[in-house]
């Protein structure tokens, strides 16, 4: 297995550490915290003890323990973080949103091609997933495109503190929080991969008082159809998601996580389930691609990841602008 170096002690890392443990991917064998504390916490409820600990970059960086980082920290600070590993010789797993504007992800690129023997990857997990490229070859199989309509919602715990006057992380414009970046990102990159970049997009957004968006709806506008985009994190919503092609209808119960797949013929007389099961840990299947990736050296596979994570960086900030929602990271 390749060793991993962790920055961001939360929940999803240790998904990650674990897709990436049961993938036989990545093994984990350095943590990245602010505090010891955390760090030695973590190594002990991910079953690491033999993981070393840093609470600077700068020695984190610095050290041979790891190849590869995966970097969940609040979205602001990705892009710092990236090039920092980039340059110390570090292959990149960064969660999405990778990057928060076009410039940063230009001057990403830019340094991707001054270290070509690096790979930089966005974890967004539902593309490698097996359902997701079910549904991408059943939208192949449509007698015509006519439209879709997909929905990811889920209440964040984090709102409570909104409603209590707070301004967490995720929430805020100083960290490039809010909806669309945190789960409307799923749906873009859902979209982007099964119908191509859009002519025209708009984002309808319900503003929260710490200035980014709670929920909202957007549109994706293709030449012959639109695409719309049902997202937010201040609600929790059951909508299924659909693809419409003609008479024949793609129904998927989550457009963020595919867990059931089924097409509908005939008005709805004749129904085909189309899906998988979907494995335990969802974050498996993308440890398991990026390893193989950096193994085989396979930058074809790479390239179209990486060609795919910067259409979503561009339409993500026009949808933004869209709306009028501003992110210090987009005043540096």
């Amino acid at each position: 297995m390749q060793k991993l170096g962790i920055i961001g002690t939360n929940w999803i890392t240790g998904q990650f550490v674990n897709a990436a443990r049961e993938a036989e991917a990545f093994e984990l064998t350095a943590v990245y915290s602010r505090t010891e504390e955390k760090a030695e916490q973590f190594k002990t409820d991910y079953t690491a003890p033999e993981a070393n600990t840093y609470t600077t970059l700068t020695g984190f960086f610095g050290s041979r323990d790891f190849e590869t980082v995966y970097i969940a920290s609040p979205n602001s600070l990705h892009f710092k973080q990236a090039k920092q590993a980039i340059e110390a010789g570090k292959n990149v797993i960064v969660e999405k949103p990778a990057f928060s504007n076009p410039d940063e992800m230009a001057d990403m690129i830019a340094l991707l091609a001054d270290h070509p023997d690096q790979f930089l990857f966005e974890a967004a997990r539902q593309i490698h997933e097996a359902n997701f490229k079910i549904v991408q070859d059943a939208i192949a199989k449509l007698p015509s495109i006519n439209g879709a309509t997909l929905s990811y919602m889920k209440y964040s715990s984090r709102y409570d503190a909104v409603l209590a006057g707070e301004e967490p992380n995720i929430f805020s414009p100083h960290f490039s929080g809010g909806a669309l970046q945190d789960l409307g990102v799923y749906v873009v990159y859902d979209a982007l991969s099964w119908f191509g970049q859009p002519i025209a997009v708009d984002y309808q957004a319900e503003m929260l008082p710490t200035k980014v968006d709670g929920k909202g709806v957007a549109t994706l506008h293709y030449p012959d159809y639109d695409v719309t985009l049902i997202f937010g994190k201040t609600v929790d919503s059951y909508l299924t998601s659909e693809i419409y092609g003609g008479q024949s209808t793609i129904v998927l119960d989550n457009a963020g996580t595919i867990g059931q797949v089924d097409l509908y013929e005939d008005g709805g007389q004749k129904i085909t389930s189309l899906g998988e099961q979907s494995l335990a840990n969802p974050m498996m299947a993308e440890a398991a691609t990026f390893a193989t990736i950096i193994a085989n050296h396979d930058t074809k596979r790479y390239h179209e990841l990486l060609q795919l994570s910067q259409s979503v960086n561009a339409v993500l900030y026009q949808l933004r602008q869209s709306a009028g929602i501003q992110f210090d990271a987009d005043q540096h």
